[in-house]
């Protein structure tokens, strides 16, 4: 039995992980995999892999790409969900901010540095013509600590995933004022590198059965009543988010998407590698 520790958020797009594993699939396969929920999301997930604690993460895309070339030895070895993830841009429900054009220059909450929360908003400032260096950051570990900040005033903006924090908006708590979405596939699955020179074929293996329960997932009709009950979120709202996601089901590099985070990455100062290509952040089971 080969054991793994798989590090991944607490949110829906994750449920196939929850599938094979309480339905005793992957230990069927011959796998013990031990989940852990990481609320700080990417940032916390790949300084987990790199200080050995996880073996496997299920990540942002523009996160991992980031740290691999930082030097964290890891590799993309699938992608996960193929459509773009949606961000909510979220104010306090009593902010004086009414349109998106206000939060330009104002301090932001997020993860920690290198998060996907940190880095959209980033990209977000550049796509909209901002100095990308205008965002102020206020670090608070999670969406946890963004509910605080934001509520206590030390924040004024907050990117998270659209569908995770709707909850929030519909009781009153955050604003929202606009959205962004990535030009990349949302999620992919990163294996340290010592993991992946021993266990390269048994990984295969364990991921064609998560690809397995995604399909189940798709096909089951009663996906988007177990997923709201779940992860306690509103059934409209699960409901337009599970009808525009895509979990991939092969293991082909996204070889035109990886030189796009590549590219923004370095644009915007987020990493100094403008040589890099995709083949120096993948590694192909």
């Amino acid at each position: 039995m080969l054991k793994l520790n798989v590090a991944g958020v607490p949110e829906h797009f994750n449920f196939p992980w929850h599938m094979a594993i309480e339905s005793g699939a992957f230990a069927d396969a011959g796998f013990e995999v031990n989940w852990t929920d990481f609320p700080g999301g990417t940032g916390a997930m790949m300084q987990s892999l790199r200080q050995g604690k996880s073996d496997i993460a299920v990540v942002l895309t523009q996160g991992a790409v980031a740290d691999i070339l930082r030097g964290n030895p890891s590799r993309i070895v699938k992608t996960f969900v193929e459509t773009p993830l949606v961000w909510g841009i979220h104010v306090a429900a009593d902010s004086k901010i009414e349109t998106i054009g206000q939060i330009e220059g104002r301090k932001y909450a997020i993860s920690r540095k290198g998060s996907g929360s940190h880095l959209m908003s980033i990209v977000d400032a550049a796509e909209r013509g901002w100095d990308s260096d205008s965002p102020q950051f206020e670090i608070v570990g999670g969406l946890e600590g963004a509910r605080k900040a934001l509520a206590n005033g030390d924040a004024e903006v907050f990117f998270w995933e659209k569908a995770t924090t709707a909850p929030y908006v519909d009781n009153g708590e955050f604003r929202l004022v606009g959205v962004r979405k990535t030009i990349w596939p949302a999620f992919v699955i990163c294996v340290r590198q010592d993991v992946l020179e021993k266990h390269g074929k048994e990984l295969r293996a364990m991921f064609e059965v998560l690809n397995r329960h995604c399909t189940e997932l798709v096909a089951n009709e009663d996906a988007v009543k177990i997923i709201a009950k779940r992860y306690e979120l509103d059934p409209h709202d699960t409901e337009m988010w599970f009808s525009a996601t895509a979990w991939d089901e092969d293991f082909e590099m996204p070889d035109r998407a990886l030189p796009v985070v590549i590219q923004y990455l370095n644009r915007l100062n987020i990493v100094k590698a403008p040589m890099a290509m995709p083949e120096d952040v993948w590694h192909q089971l």
